[in-house]
Order: C-alpha cells, then structure tokens, then sequence
C-alpha cells in the first residue's frame, strides 16, 4: 500500500471514529430547545448567564466589580419621578437619556417634549443636560417645533436635583454603621 492510501485510511477511521464518538451532536444545538430568531436565542443567552461581550472584555478595566443599575443611581431615579406625569419614548440607562413623549394639558393645540441627557452620575447641576422642545399647532395641523431654555427647565433641573439629593441622603443613612465600642477587644 502506498504512503498515500495508508495515510487516507487513517484520517478516514480517525474520521468515523470522531464522528461515531459525537452522541447527538454538539451541545445545545437541539432545535428544539433554541428558538431560530437569532435576536431571541441572544436574549435567552444572556439571561441564563451564557456568553460574553467584547466591549467589555476589551474596555480596558481590569475586573472591575464595579455595577450600577438604574435603580442605585440617584439622578436616574429623580429624573424619573420627576417626569412621571409624562409618557416616556425612551428611557436609555446605558445609553444615559430620556425622552419623553409629546405631552399637553386640556387638550390644547401647543405641547412640550422633554430630554434629558446624564453627562454624569454625580449629583451636581452640570450632570444634567435637559432640554425642552415646544409644538405649536395651528388650526390646518401645521405644526412648528423649537427648543427653548427658560424657567420650566431650570425648575426641571432644581427638581430633580433636590430629589437625587434626597436619595444620595436615605443611601449613605442606610448604609451608615456607628461605631460600636462594645465589640472592640481589649487585651488585660
């Protein structure tokens, strides 16, 4: 036999025998159990903890324990209940923005829409970008929309401050521990 045909034979039962040892096939890659939109098996990924991200793996930070969730951050939340009264459009954590919908009171021909961009997670005025865009109607549905700065906003701003700061409070009281002599150890 030739070196060729002895080396074809080999891989080929190396082949069989690989292939023969595979019960059912790869793992996980039951149909059933996987759904075929691709944009869903991420999902089901992601909350039964599979897989990773590469924006993170290469951010740069070295295992940080680091997380913050809409919920712990004091600006996100007073901004939220800030604006409760009006529908939200979007309402991007990560991405650090709401926007609201186009809101009027007693039906009237003029409504604001709402933004507010987080430039940080402090508490402080210039962590907040809010802005406020104003649509006036007229009668033939002709609308005009401009963004405006003036007292609404800065209301919005002073308000969703004092609340964020209310939180920032009720967080460090909860977390607060005094000291407790009785536990310290002395040595006689």
């Amino acid at each position: 036999m030739s070196y060729k045909k002895s080396l074809a034979l080999v891989i080929g039962l190396i082949s069989i025998f690989l292939l023969n040892s595979c019960k059912g096939g790869l793992p996980g890659a039951d149909a059933k159990k996987y759904p075929p939109n691709p944009a869903e098996r991420v999902k089901k990924n992601l909350e039964e903890g599979k897989g990773f991200r590469l924006d993170k793996a290469f951010s740069g930070r070295k295992g940080s324990a680091e997380f913050e969730f809409a919920s712990s951050n004091e600006l996100w939340r007073a901004s939220l209940d800030t604006i409760d009264f009006m529908p939200l459009v979007s309402a991007n954590y990560s991405g650090g923005i709401i926007i609201t919908d186009w809101y009027s009171e007693n039906q009237t021909n003029d409504s604001i829409k709402i933004s507010i961009r987080f430039l940080s997670n402090e508490v402080r005025s210039d962590s907040l970008d809010v802005k406020i865009f104003y649509k006036r109607c007229n009668i033939d549905l002709n609308c005009s929309v401009n963004e405006k700065e003036g007292n609404l906003q800065k209301e919005i701003i002073r308000k969703i401050l004092k609340q964020a700061a209310i939180y920032e409070k009720q967080k460090k009281d909860k977390n607060f521990r005094p000291y407790n002599s009785s536990m310290t150890r002395t040595d006689n």
